[in-house]
């Protein structure tokens, strides 16, 4: 079969040059997550390199699900987000609020949750979940993990610091790592602004080489060199889900639902979302439907259940995909190609180390005045060119705070205490559990019951027997 009758070139008004562009244009926008995932899943005791394999792999696999079945231009990939639930909160210390679980069990409950949205997807029961949650709660708990995700960034850069009596504050920006940071911010912001599609892989690249030369002419080292060279220990991660199921569910039946439901309730969300974006701009939305939205769904679930059985985070549909639909993608041909590149990134394994590069800065140094840093932010490692990237990342998902009903109280303080508790505990999960709590009391209080979906209120008491118990 001819790629024209496997893909519909001409019903999609596209051809193989274009798909192949759009393709590489998607890669190329959303390639910074094969250097960022191994960084952050490594501060779990995950094997970095084998991370990036994981995440390679499995990646490709998805899309060539989604361009061969599904047909649609959307690459997938591990969700930012859903990377720092795993690894700050469901493998974070209980002192820092964290669920103090092993990077295998976390690994075990994301697998859970993917063959639950794996059910979800063939029998219809998505659109089911979706609807039963408030519009502002969905965008207030996006906006939230974006804020989170900053926070982190800023603190991984030096540029905000733990302080005495006000908890943070600026950090020393005259420290050659911050200054890095602030280099490789700029550059992104910059080349974003520009609307350059790989701006932040290039501002990652440009962080790198500024790094490099800071460090061969001063004797200040901000980047390493040394390249990896044996090829990715792919069983350092592969695998290593089964035998953790025990210990999981030895966690506490109330403990596993809870991090499995956000795990579920993030999924779900990311992937309709961005499914939804995608498409409309690619202009396939028909009535408002996705003839081919439960396929999509089964590659998202496909991916994510590979991924947890290799050694990687929750894998979804990325909104970068509009780059690659901006650039002509029409069909799953541009899917098919991103996965291509995935499996050919495979061979940049040598340079995990070098992008993934820490900086060890004492507290002093960065401009802390105090040596009891919070819990979760106390550590001096520094990640110059992986810091500015987690900032732009909060800055892209921000802007959802704009379609929350600021005028109707009972919707805006629900929203509000999502994204402001989930930002200053640290805790996606308790975000949420603030989020559908105020939610339920605010209507049940205000007499509009029946506004809030019975969904919501099973939820709050299920959080409110968690806080107690």
């Amino acid at each position: 079969m001819s790629l024209d009758g496997l893909f519909k070139l001409k019903e999609h008004n596209t051809t193989v040059s274009r798909e192949i562009v759009g393709g590489l244009t998607t890669f190329m926008a959303l390639s910074y997550i094969i250097f960022v995932q191994p960084v952050v899943l490594s501060s779990t005791g995950m094997d970095p390199s084998a991370v990036m394999f994981a995440t390679c792999v499995c990646s490709a696999l998805a899309c060539f699900i989604m361009g061969l079945w599904a047909n649609l231009p959307i690459a997938l990939a591990p969700a930012m987000g859903h990377n720092f639930f795993f690894a700050f909160t469901v493998c974070g210390a209980v002192a820092a609020g964290g669920f103090g679980l092993s990077w295998q069990q976390a690994l075990a409950a994301n697998f859970i949750a993917g063959c639950l949205f794996l059910i979800m997807s063939l029998f219809g029961l998505r659109q089911v979940i979706m609807n039963a949650i408030p519009t502002g709660l969905k965008y207030a708990i996006a906006a939230g993990i974006g804020l989170l995700i900053a926070f982190i960034g800023l603190q991984w850069s030096g540029i905000v610091v733990a302080k005495n009596g006000v908890y943070v504050g600026l950090g020393n920006l005259r420290q050659p790592v911050v200054l890095l940071s602030i280099f490789g911010l700029l550059v992104i912001a910059v080349l974003s602004a520009y609307r350059i599609k790989a701006a932040i892989f290039l501002g990652m690249l440009a962080t790198v080489v500024a790094g490099y030369f800071w460090s061969k002419f001063t004797d200040v080292s901000l980047i390493s060199t040394a390249a990896v060279t044996e090829f990715p220990n792919v069983s350092a991660t592969a695998g290593q889900i089964f035998p953790a199921f025990g210990g999981l569910l030895g966690q506490g039946w109330g403990t596993v639902a809870v991090i499995v439901f956000t795990f579920l309730l993030l999924d779900v969300f990311d992937t309709i979302g961005t499914i939804v974006a995608v498409t409309e701009r690619a202009g396939l939305m028909k009535d408002g439907q996705l003839p081919q939205a439960r396929q999509a769904m089964v590659a998202d679930a496909v991916g994510t259940i590979s991924g947890t059985v290799m050694g990687t985070s929750t894998i979804t549909s990325y909104v970068e995909s509009c780059a690659g639909v901006a650039a002509g993608a029409r069909t799953g041909l541009a899917a098919v190609v991103t996965g291509i590149a995935f499996l050919v990134a495979i061979f940049a394994y040598p340079f995990v180390g070098v992008f993934s590069s820490d900086v060890s800065v004492s507290l002093a140094q960065l401009g802390s005045d105090t040596q009891n840093a919070i819990p979760f932010f106390n550590s001096t490692s520094c990640y110059p060119v992986i810091a500015p990237v987690l900032i732009v990342i909060g800055c892209y998902m921000l802007p959802m705070v704009r379609k929350i009903n600021w005028e109707d109280f009972s919707e805006a303080l629900p929203a509000f205490l999502t994204f402001v508790v989930m930002q200053f505990s640290l805790s996606i999960t308790d975000g949420i559990a603030w989020g559908f709590i105020s939610y339920a009391l605010l209507k049940l209080l205000t007499g509009k019951p029946r506004q809030c979906p019975v969904v919501v209120y099973v939820c709050s008491v299920f959080f409110i027997l968690h806080y107690i118990l």
